[in-house]
């Protein structure tokens, strides 16, 4: 007896461990493919490589702000120099208070960034672990998570962000709260139906005939294979919360001052100085536009990169 179960025992382990090579050893060769295929992306899809160098650039300039900016402050005021042009001394120019414009929309980057790297990082990767755990498993969890989902998207985006920001309050925290809350449904039911696709394959079917679990299943076989889809529509997201974030604060409900906002840098005084002093308007509404075009670039080479519909010859 105590035989046999040691046979059967060790039986087990030389499945589990066999099971476990062959899983790790996909997961290499998915990553050497992901990562040929975009060395092949960046060189042959230019837009898609200039998209990665915009965010590239508003990131290192945000980690980097005290160097870039050259030991300018963006809360210093001095009147003395208020609405001045740009100049050597001030590259983008001053605003109303006298404030480097330059500095401002630098330290304005770490915003931008910290909020959409934050919602994206939470409410994605919980809308991907539930799209995951409601696709496999189905029945009465699926229903559920997906009457939920259905409740939030019934609300449009925008309204749903307002109306949280104005039960919430204003602040960075604030803003991070309401965007995850959007961020998680449409992760959810995206990634949802990529599940139901591949839990249809052979070798789910194969590893659960092998005695894999739900859980083995999920992470070590179903999360690989949607990562591509959800690094695709990360790069969608953060793009739309840059322009989320700036618009809340526009309309005064994001970031409270004087905290250096991209969006609240285009209300109040820039537009009141919209004639006299242009580069109030022009300048942090080209950082608006630089990074979203950025990550909305890069998303698409990404998205013909890892479609086998529309990637045609660029990737294997």
């Amino acid at each position: 007896m105590v035989r046999e179960q040691f046979v059967m025992g060790d039986r087990g382990a030389k499945r589990g461990i066999a099971l476990g090579t062959r899983t790790l050893a996909g997961l290499q060769e998915q990553a050497t493919r992901y990562s040929r295929g975009l060395r092949r992306l960046l060189a042959r899809k230019p837009l898609g490589a200039m998209g990665l160098a915009l965010v590239a650039i508003w990131i290192v300039s945000g980690v980097f702000a005290p160097l870039v900016t050259l030991g300018h402050e963006p809360y210093a005021q001095d009147y003395t120099v208020a609405l001045r042009v740009p100049s050597v001394t001030n590259w983008l120019g001053t605003d109303q208070f006298g404030r480097d414009l330059y500095a401002r929309i630098i330290y304005g980057s770490r915003i931008s960034l910290l909020i959409a790297f934050t919602a994206v990082g939470i409410g994605g990767t919980a809308g991907l672990m539930s799209g995951i755990v409601s696709g496999y498993l189905g029945g009465w969890v699926d229903s559920l998570l997906m009457r939920v989902v259905d409740v939030l998207l019934a609300f449009p985006g925008l309204l749903l962000i307002l109306a949280l920001v104005a039960v919430l309050g204003s602040g960075v925290d604030k803003i991070v709260i309401a965007l995850t809350v959007l961020s998680t449904p449409r992760t959810m039911r995206i990634i949802r139906g990529q599940v139901l696709s591949i839990k249809q394959s052979l070798y789910i079917e194969s590893a659960r005939a092998e005695g894999a679990s739900s859980s083995r299943n999920m992470l070590h076989h179903i999360l690989p294979n949607v990562m591509a889809t959800f690094l695709v529509l990360a790069t969608s997201l953060l793009g739309g919360f840059i322009l989320t974030e700036a618009t809340l604060s526009f309309l005064g409900l994001g970031v409270p001052p004087p905290e250096p906002s991209w969006g609240r840098m285009l209300s109040g005084g820039a537009q009141a100085y919209a004639q006299t002093a242009p580069w109030l308007v022009i300048f942090p509404g080209a950082a608006i536009t630089s990074l979203v075009l950025g990550f909305n670039l890069f998303g698409d080479a990404l998205r013909d990169l890892w479609d086998p519909r529309l990637r045609g010859g660029v990737a294997d």
